[in-house]
């Protein structure tokens, strides 16, 4: 079919703007965010705050039809650096992957006498997510566990010496909802016995502790771009550093184990690419297709990447909001304090918080934590569990390689009694009032929370 002579005479940028046009009419029509209703809107823990800006950039990416990573991903990796605080940022497509190429790297030849191999111990705790642990597990290496804190729910940093032994070699932990641990602690030991850290910060960037954002303490730090964190890009991650080495690393686990560092679709980088003799290879190897690592392809798309350079725009507001929104739940809640334990942030912290996390006191007189929790959902006000409780009893993990550090009470006491409600950006004044005066319903609500 011949194309119409008017849309023949229109230059490819013209037409790239009038499909930018198209995608915001769209975006009003379709997308707009609906308006709450007490009792009838549900109010979800987490969830993407966009408007057309990132549809547009993501139709941008498409049109350009490069795919895979490319210019956005190249912007984006530059500015979420330097808003972190980094030297280094490496997009991966979750951050899952980010975990895991964060912790493969460190298994590599190169490190020398720093390297993890297998039957190395790693610390960390078992009241988190799983891939904060899983890479641990899967590079054959021993997770050790201590224990949390009840009100911070982040390690038990009194643990951490007891947890080293002669094969200890790094310590993995995440900022627990967006709470910052004791990073002077955790950073003096591992200064103290030379251990690799990796702050796993998919929960909390933005965050800061003395005044200094998380990510920036540990060798490697890692963030996820999941609909549900601080921002998005559908799926996506990152792997922080200041180490360009270690960025090196991380990459070439990212791009299939390859020691070549060009960029997709470049060659030649290092301007001598058939003279590299490396392994058994024979001189002038093609260095695009030289392995130095057993890796993976954990690349993320343009797409993704255009997506997260919209979004990073809004980070600054986002990070405001959710400050906002938990001072004022802790504030509404506090009368609630005989039932609950409120969150508190870790001392020197100025969390950017994930989640608002809840613990509901035992006592035969109060009600339980699942008893609660259906009363919210029934309510349209959704909970979650903080991650994977104790780990340990999760199905996947009962038979894993492990040291345990005592008895991981309050672990145990996560698994049980914790929950957590959402102050994400998208969530309105309408909504807490909303949740407030339902949680007042609770020490009303006997037969509904507490049984008959």
């Amino acid at each position: 079919m011949a194309i119409p002579t008017t849309t023949a005479r229109k230059t490819a940028n013209q037409l790239r703007e009038e499909i930018r046009g198209l995608v915001r009419d769209y975006y009003d029509v379709a997308l707009t965010p609906p308006t709450f209703v007490a009792g009838q809107s549900s109010i979800p823990v987490s969830g993407k705050v966009f408007d057309s800006t990132e549809l547009e950039l993501l139709v941008e990416a498409s049109l350009d039809a490069w795919l895979t990573t490319g210019r956005f991903a190249a912007q984006f990796e530059r500015e979420f650096a330097a808003f972190m605080g980094v030297r280094c940022a490496s997009l991966v497509n979750s951050g899952s992957s980010a975990n895991l190429a964060a912790l493969s790297c460190l298994t590599s030849p190169s490190l020398r006498e720093r390297r993890l191999a297998a039957g190395d111990e790693v610390i960390t705790v078992a009241a988190g997510f799983p891939t904060t642990v899983n890479p641990i597990i899967q590079n054959g290496l021993i997770p050790v566990f201590v224990d949390v804190q009840l009100g911070t729910y982040n390690v038990d940093v009194t643990q951490l010496e007891g947890a080293l032994s002669n094969r200890t070699k790094a310590i993995v932990l995440a900022h627990t909802l967006g709470n910052p641990f004791d990073i002077d602690a955790v950073m003096e030991l591992a200064t103290k016995h030379n251990l690799w850290v990796i702050e796993d910060c998919c929960d909390a960037v933005g965050s800061t502790y003395k005044g200094r954002g998380v990510g920036t303490f540990g060798h490697l730090a890692t963030t996820s771009f999941y609909p549900a964190h601080h921002i998005t890009m559908g799926e996506g991650g990152c792997v922080l550093t200041q180490s360009s080495a270690l960025k090196k690393l991380a990459e070439s686990f990212r791009d299939w184990g390859r020691d070549c560092w060009c960029d997709p679709g470049k060659s030649n980088t290092c301007g001598c690419r058939f003279e590299w003799k490396l392994g058994d290879l024979p001189t002038g190897y093609d260095h695009k297709y030289i392995y130095s690592h057993i890796g993976y392809n954990l690349k993320a798309t343009d797409m993704q990447a255009a997506v997260g350079v919209a979004q990073l725009k809004k980070l600054p507001g986002f990070i405001a909001a959710r400050r906002a929104n938990f001072a004022t739940l802790h504030a509404a809640l506090s009368d609630l304090e005989d039932i609950f334990i409120l969150p508190e942030a870790t001392a020197h912290s100025d969390p950017s918080w994930f989640g608002f996390p809840l613990a509901v006191r035992p006592g035969k007189d109060l009600p339980t934590r699942n008893r609660v929790v259906r009363f919210l959902e029934s309510r349209n006000i959704a909970t979650r569990l903080l991650f994977g409780g104790n780990l340990l009893r999760q199905p996947a993990y009962r038979n894993i390689p492990r040291r345990v550090i005592g008895d991981l009470k309050n672990t145990d006491y996560v698994m049980n009694n914790v929950f957590w409600i959402g102050l994400y950006p998208g969530i309105t004044q309408s909504m807490i009032d909303y949740m407030v005066d339902t949680f007042h319903e609770i020490p009303r609500s006997a037969t509904a929370v507490r049984g008959a």
